[in-house]
């Protein structure tokens, strides 16, 4: 005798990835219908998490431009734009004595800044505003969150390697030799700026579907108050005392003083750490994270009916 069919869909329910026909006299599954029982090894879960990562993140650098190579070109002008400016603000307050003596190449120390600030920023903007719960490209199993998250992540971090390296080839082969003191450690702070933006973007995201305006708001703030507030301008160990608080609280005014320190080989950073940026970034990622996944318990399509 068969079990009745509300026992059968209790157990079933609790059960969601199996099927299984029971026998009243056995609470173990008799035979199973659909799926296979056999856990996938650690392996294979790694190239398949892997798979739709890239594949994920392919499609979010072709978000905006169908073709891929119009996106990297759209980001090497917006960086040139930035550099240019820069250049000739800091440039006409040296020509009247206001500015900083930089012994070394000027335009290499501009570079040094900007580089910096937007790989931070735009993963900040990319990781805020990925897929979230409610999207329809959730609806598909093997997608989640995380996974959207990491390729927001990745496919801006795609963008702004290739548009800087393109950048700093030209100028090395049309301006003049490029000379870096430690390379490694250089690339090294443009990771740990695209891991900040990371930990920052994280927690947008985690607060976007409560407050969606306000948190467009906050970034924006966020984004526009850095372009001062990162410090990029100024070289840290000429500033004064007084003036070093209004910045030492920014983890990006010491990744971007603490990179200058690896490119110019007669400048050694004494005024920041780098103790305190990865500190305060693997702080705001697990608290981003944290509040990611209750907001995933709570959301809603209806928050967003009116809007």
């Amino acid at each position: 005798m068969f079990i009745s069919l509300k026992k059968k869909l209790e157990f079933l329910r609790n059960r969601p990835y199996q099927a299984y026909e029971l026998r009243n006299d056995d609470t173990q599954p008799a035979r199973m219908l659909f799926v296979d029982e056999h856990k996938p090894s650690i392996a294979k879960g790694a190239y398949k998490l892997m798979d739709l990562t890239f594949h994920n993140t392919v499609r979010t650098v072709r978000k905006g431009h169908r073709d891929a190579v119009f996106a990297i070109l759209s980001n090497i002008i917006q960086t040139l734009v930035m550099v240019g400016a820069f250049y000739l603000f800091m440039d006409f307050f040296r020509s009247f004595g206001a500015g900083m003596a930089i012994r070394g190449d000027f335009l290499l120390y501009v570079m040094s800044g900007i580089f910096v600030f937007m790989v931070h920023i735009k993963t900040m903007a990319a990781v805020a505003g990925a897929d979230g719960p409610t999207s329809p490209i959730m609806q598909h199993l093997p997608m989640s969150p995380t996974i959207s998250i990491l390729s927001a992540a990745l496919s801006t971090l795609y963008t702004q390697i290739v548009s800087k390296a393109a950048i700093l080839i030209v100028y090395h082969l049309l301006w003049m030799p490029l000379e870096i003191h430690q390379p490694f450690g250089a690339m090294m702070m443009i990771l740990l700026a695209w891991f900040s933006g990371i930990a920052v973007g994280t927690c947008f995201l985690a607060v976007k579907p409560w407050f969606p305006k306000a948190t467009g708001t906050a970034q924006q703030i966020y984004s526009r108050f850095n372009m001062f507030a990162s410090g990029k301008m100024f070289v840290a160990n000429a500033m004064p005392a007084t003036m070093i608080y209004f910045f030492a609280w920014n983890p990006l005014f010491h990744i971007i003083d603490q990179g200058r320190g690896y490119i110019f080989v007669n400048y050694n950073p004494l005024k920041s750490n780098l103790e305190y940026p990865i500190t305060i970034s693997i702080i705001l990622l697990i608290i981003g994270l944290l509040g990611e996944s209750q907001t995933r318990k709570h959301v809603s399509l209806s928050w967003f009916a009116g809007r």
